[in-house]
């Protein structure tokens, strides 16, 4: 038995460039859909609440999350298929 150690290294690296790259748009969404600071709150202790995000940060939040839930069921199918 013999192993192609290219064809491995290949593999790995691009499973963990995919999911470096998947972890990094589901972080996106999660900020864009996170609540921003009030302007003045900061580390001085100012109040804390914060602003509802913008409606064009929630759509690419949900864009990132589309992306995200399209990856998995494209991996799912990998695998049934």
């Amino acid at each position: 038995m013999q192993i192609d150690w290219a064809a491995l290294g290949q593999v790995f690296g691009v499973s963990l460039v995919v999911t470096v790259g998947l972890v990094g748009v589901f972080t996106l969404g999660i900020v864009g859909t996170s609540r921003k600071p009030a302007e003045g709150a900061g580390a001085a202790g100012g109040d804390v609440t914060g602003a509802a995000p913008t409606a064009v940060a929630r759509t690419g939040a949900y864009a990132c999350f589309a992306l995200c839930a399209a990856a998995v069921g494209y991996g799912i199918y990998l695998i049934v298929a």
